[in-house]
């Protein structure tokens, strides 16, 4: 499904307004149609219940207005509560504010913080008369850019405050009221909601950090021409069920060395199950061969440890890489289909020296993962000199010290930190994926777009989860996947994975358990597409 930040939305508005020539107030008129049908499929009926609508300043607020009209002509009673002058609302807004006032529709107007206590007793009230459906955001919309202030944020806490304590669900207009459509920041506070209601297409924001305030979410098409959509060439992307339509087709009439054979360069003294953890996935995600070159002093772990994978001690690597193993490395990479770098590697200085002359001179496609993205940033122009195709997979702490700034910064826009890496940092003629991992975790390349997952959970939150997509991505390149479609699938297939073993248990799940799930992930992506 494709994505639109709120300027492409904008844009894809007026477009079909002024190019189409779709009146504004026919879209405003799908978008609350749409809202309504959605809060009875989720709620049930809205047939003598209270709607409580909180209206803004912007169409947001006519969304609203037109919410309550639907709500009374299936029988239920809305009740709005305008935090602007009614009279001031313009456009397509000030239409259906006008319709609102001709057919009587009861209301208060809420323009200074002393109200909000005067508001409170009247929703009780109007509870008692006939119980809540649900309440309604319909502040602001994706075109919010400022910290909320003054009445907006007490209204906003007061709707969670009426959620919480009396279960009231709430519903809420594009996106919830403080949240950055873009960023997924939230400005200030926030509502929380239980059904989201977006229009046209799906927001960043829906996405970013796992979308916790979002609820369910539901797109409504409030008619832009599909053909507006496509003339737009939006280059972002959820990666969701269809993400299952780019898995290629395994024949019958095949053999080990058709799905071809990946190098993993991983584990250090200590962190040895960061490699064994990477080497499992690879595995896992239908990789014909895999092959790990450790230090030598710790083979006999990962013989021992990974029966079904190959390994190769480096003579000169002790307990981590040293360059003097370049050579052998180089050779080992005869018949390979892409390298895995970096995984519990350390480092160890000799070890930095080895990972930037591999990242710069090797021509396969390369994951590069964990502590050589570590070692990368300690020279940062070394970043630049990508010698091929390159899948950076950094956290949110990595990519502090890859861009130079804090992990909050990165937190704060999560889509420009990795948009910039991979455009900007690495600037050369290969394909340079960033993964950026984390909730919500922003897939962006130079050449193919971005996209943002939507599958995962919180019990991920424990070490070796990110081995294991590093593995996966790498088997997935060496199958005969682009750069860009290994990250998206490996990305989607990872979380879905843990997302089959959170339907038994919620958390305590291991990153060894996760990569034993690949297979049913990749499993359920086929029958998404076939059911």
């Amino acid at each position: 499904m494709k994505l639109a930040t709120s300027t492409q939305m904008q844009a894809l508005d007026q477009t079909a307004i002024k190019e189409i020539g779709i009146p504004g107030v026919v879209l405003m008129e799908n978008a609350g149609l749409g809202t309504v049908d959605q809060m009875e499929q989720k709620f049930g009926p809205v047939r003598e219940k209270s709607v409580i609508i909180f209206i803004g300043p912007g169409n947001n607020g006519g969304d609203g207005l037109v919410i309550a009209r639907h709500v009374l002509q299936r029988g239920g009673f809305p009740y709005l509560v305008y935090l602007v002058t009614p009279e001031t609302l313009s456009g397509d807004a000030g239409i259906n504010a006008a319709v609102c006032n001709t057919i009587d529709l009861p209301n208060m107007v809420v323009l200074q913080e002393d109200t909000i206590s005067q508001l409170l007793g009247q929703i009780k009230n109007l509870h008692f008369a006939h119980p809540v459906h649900c309440l309604v955001d319909a502040l602001f919309g994706t075109g919010l850019k400022r910290k909320l202030e003054g009445r907006f944020a007490k209204v906003v806490r007061l709707i969670n405050k009426l959620s919480h304590e009396h279960k009231w669900p709430v519903t809420v207009v594009d996106i919830p009221s403080g949240l950055s459509a873009d960023t997924g920041e939230t400005l200030g506070c926030s509502v929380q909601a239980d059904l989201t209601v977006t229009y046209g297409l799906a927001k960043p924001g829906h996405y970013m950090h796992g979308g916790p305030t979002i609820g369910r979410l539901a797109v409504v098409d409030i008619t832009i021409p599909r053909q507006v959509i496509e003339a737009a060439s939006l280059p972002g992307k959820v990666l969701d069920k269809d993400t299952g339509k780019l898995l290629l087709p395994r024949h019958k009439a095949t053999h080990k060395g058709s799905f071809g054979h990946l190098l993993i360069l991983a584990g250090s003294e200590g962190k040895t199950g960061a490699a064994i953890l990477s080497g499992q996935a690879a595995l896992q995600s239908g990789c014909g061969l895999v092959t790990l070159a450790v230090p030598t002093e710790l083979n006999t772990i990962f013989e021992t440890s990974l029966p079904e994978a190959m390994t190769v001690p480096l003579p000169c690597s002790d307990k981590t890489f040293s360059m003097a193993d370049h050579d052998l490395i180089i050779n080992l990479l005869a018949g390979k289909g892409a390298l895995v770098l970096g995984p519990g590697i350390g480092t160890d200085p000799d070890t930095g020296a080895l990972v930037r002359r591999l990242y710069s001179e090797l021509h396969l496609p390369m994951v590069v993962d964990a502590d050589a993205l570590n070692l990368l940033a300690l020279e940062p122009e070394a970043i630049a000199a990508a010698g091929g195709p390159r899948i950076l997979s950094p956290h949110p702490g990595e990519m502090a010290r890859l861009t130079g700034c804090s992990t909050a910064e990165i937190q704060a826009d999560r889509l420009h930190a990795a948009n910039w890496l991979s455009d900007v940092q690495v600037q050369n003629d290969h394909e340079i994926v960033t993964v950026l991992k984390g909730a919500g975790t922003v897939v962006c390349s130079n050449r193919s777009g971005w996209a943002i997952n939507s599958s995962g959970n919180n019990g991920m939150a424990t070490g070796g989860m990110g081995d294991v997509l590093s593995g996966l991505i790498g088997g997935l390149v060496v199958q005969g996947y682009s750069p860009w479609d290994a990250a998206g699938i490996g990305v989607y297939m990872h979380g879905l994975a843990a997302d089959l073993l959170a339907e038994k248990q919620p958390y305590g799940y291991l990153a060894s358990d996760v990569a034993a799930a690949l297979p049913s992930a990749a499993q359920k992506m086929v029958h998404y597409q076939t059911n």
